[in-house]
């Protein structure tokens, strides 16, 4: 009788906890394998991803090119994974640019609140009346195509969302009683912001952020395929998509499998930030 309800109350658990922790632990899986395929890219690499092969234009996947290669004979599994590196370090660095933007913003309007707030939503409001993928093409068009102004400017235009969340945690916090009492203690207003406000508002921003790297990913992408991101011949999905392009019709692989690529990549991030969000948001979670 023991041993059944034993069984019973493992079966139990062990649904529980793929209910709450299924697309968690999907998300982190493939979030994983991606990065581990980006940061290992130099050692499992089959091949040059520059290096041309006049004699392998444009073969099918075989043994020796598992994804088949491009135009010029460039091997596209190469390729594509030192692309992933380019298309996640994008992703982190641009995230991490509009992350420290809004928590900056968003807690100086928040605490402060008055003609501050004001001044910092109002801008807030004004960036939001330009949709963003047409406001990155405009200053991608009077700066130099490169990875470096891809980064900066995709962060630089994403960080109000982050804002808005820090903004209103902060005017929620600020009228705690742990705040009122280190207040009291004679904490300034850098303390209160940096060592209480802070640790307590970053939950959403976390759950923000884990999104906004499959949003950078998909700009980054986009802004390749137009030829205004990643310049050849260095590698992204974004331009490898745009180069199979041209011969879709006679070699469909080089737009198969990077397109899966960023499908897979930004499912994964998603998967992970929802999830995040559930498991952080208590009312969720009941």
């Amino acid at each position: 009788m023991s041993a059944s309800l034993t069984s019973l109350a493992g079966r139990l658990l062990h649904r529980q906890f793929w209910q709450r922790y299924g697309l968690l632990t999907l998300g982190l899986c493939i979030v994983g394998i991606m990065s581990c395929a980006a940061i290992l890219a130099p050692w499992i690499s089959p091949h040059d991803p520059t290096a041309l092969d006049l004699n392998a234009i444009l073969q099918a996947p075989n043994a020796q090119h598992p994804f088949g290669t491009d135009a010029l004979g460039r091997d596209v599994l190469s390729r594509m994974l030192y692309g992933a590196r380019v298309s996640l370090w994008v992703g982190f660095v641009a995230v991490g640019i509009s992350v420290s933007i809004g928590i900056a913003l968003g807690l100086v309007a928040g605490f402060f609140r008055g003609w501050v707030d004001e001044a910092i939503m109002r801008l807030v409001d004004i960036m939001l009346c330009f949709p963003s993928f047409f406001l990155i093409l405009a200053v991608i068009a009077f700066l130099e195509p490169s990875l470096n102004n891809i980064m900066i400017v995709i962060g630089l235009t994403s960080w109000m969302g982050v804002a808005r969340l820090v903004r209103a945690e902060t005017l929620s916090l600020r009228e705690r009683d742990f705040v009122s009492a280190a207040r009291l203690a004679g904490a300034g207003k850098i303390r209160l912001m940096g060592l209480h406000i802070l640790p307590n508002a970053l939950a959403p921003v976390l759950v923000s952020a884990t999104l906004g790297v499959a949003g950078a990913i998909l700009t980054e992408s986009a802004l390749s395929f137009l030829g205004l991101g990643v310049q050849p011949p260095m590698p992204s999905w974004g331009n490898i998509l745009m180069e199979g392009k041209e011969v879709l019709e006679i070699a469909p692989w080089m737009s198969l499998f990077p397109g899966f690529a960023i499908l897979i990549t930004v499912l994964g991030y998603n998967l992970l930030g929802e999830s995040l969000r559930d498991i952080l948001d208590p009312r969720l979670s009941q």
